[in-house]
């Protein structure tokens, strides 16, 4: 009797527990480019593993999430806050019976295209360019091409949309529920755009109050009193809401008076953390950083052109620039600047 693979014994046990709403491995849409099956683990496996192994996702280590590095050990990077968003969608995937093995592939590709800097600079270099920049097509161009020298991950499509569409630009957190057409195709992409709101309201209070710059009696009360005054209770709070309202449906919701309460934090966190003096001081430093960089490199694309050597020779210059620059984490964009602009004299000489 031929002995069976381990992957084929868990894509059997994904068969008979999942919910008739999740995604199959053995159901996806598959890869852009077709690959023999592994013997051991399944497709959304496979995508998990070759994102964490990425350089992209070592990258995220030194890059911001709201607060420029260094600027205290326990504050969130990108990297943390990737983690964080992977456990609560892991949470919730599984308790919905929905793939997390998807989920969780999902959620710690979301960010790999996000540039150093945060979304001050993701701002910047959107307003640099002639075609625009969005950290969630960058990631979709990182996983697609630029990893692995011009081969990229080839990832397959559930997990390729749900990175693309983890992020529905600036609208508000109840904007989630009636996301329609322009939404993710599966409902475990869907938990990743909840999970990821999730994460970043409850880290960006902690690490602000850990910061001084916002006090959690300053916040909301009637949010706080529904929510709960610690991250961990807000989050479980959340959490819960979520399954609650999901449980055995087609649909990813959450409890209405939940969801609007945490609608009021995030509004408040734009209001009085991300507009705060002390984050617009480093943000303006951070964007002359980058602009600076771009046009230095526009003019001398040497670094770049060598980077992406890989790249089509009909490649806009601005094209690989831009790309140089997302790939930077806070550190390397740092050095750059030194490198570029205040050479040591050895440098300059050399």
């Amino acid at each position: 009797m031929k002995q069976r693979l381990v992957r084929e014994i868990v894509e059997e046990l994904e068969a008979n527990t999942l919910s008739p709403y999740a995604i199959l491995s053995t159901k996806s849409m598959g890869r852009q480019r077709e690959e023999k099956p592994c013997s051991i683990r399944t497709t959304f496996q496979r995508d998990r593993d070759r994102i964490i192994h990425s350089r992209s996702f070592r990258q995220l280590k030194y890059k911001t999430q709201v607060f420029l590095i260094p600027s205290g050990e326990s504050i969130r990077t990108r990297l943390t806050h990737t983690i964080e968003v992977s456990q609560i969608a892991r949470t919730i995937a599984r308790a919905l019976s929905l793939n997390e093995d998807l989920t969780e592939a999902i959620a710690l590709g979301h960010d790999l295209g996000h540039p150093a800097f945060g979304h001050t600079g993701e701002l910047a270099l959107a307003h640099l360019t002639s075609f625009g920049f969005k950290h969630n097509e960058q990631s979709l161009r990182v996983i697609d091409l630029l990893e692995k020298d011009g081969e990229g991950l080839n990832l397959t499509q559930e997990v390729r949309d749900g990175i693309l569409k983890h992020s529905l630009g600036d609208d508000d957190f109840s904007g989630i529920v009636n996301i329609g057409k322009s939404g993710p195709i599966t409902l475990e992409g869907v938990i990743v755009l909840f999970a990821d709101k999730i994460a970043y309201i409850n880290h960006d209070i902690q690490d602000a109050e850990t910061a001084g710059l916002i006090s959690i009696d300053e916040l909301p009360k009637d949010a706080i009193n529904l929510l709960g005054r610690r991250s961990s209770e807000r989050i479980d709070v959340m959490v819960q809401a979520m399954i609650t309202e999901s449980m055995g449906k087609n649909k990813i919701e959450m409890k209405t008076d939940v969801l609007e309460a945490s609608s009021i934090l995030r509004k408040y966190l734009y209001e009085n953390l991300y507009r705060h003096p002390r984050i617009q001081k480093e943000s303006e430093k951070a964007k002359r950083v980058m602009e600076e960089l771009f046009y230095y490199y526009t003019r001398i694309p040497d670094e770049p052109k060598r980077r992406f050597s890989f790249l089509s020779h009909n490649t806009p210059i601005e094209r690989i620039v831009i790309d140089h620059l997302a790939s930077f984490s806070d550190r390397e964009a740092l050095s750059s600047y030194k490198k570029v602009f205040f050479p040591a004299p050895w440098e300059e000489e050399g």
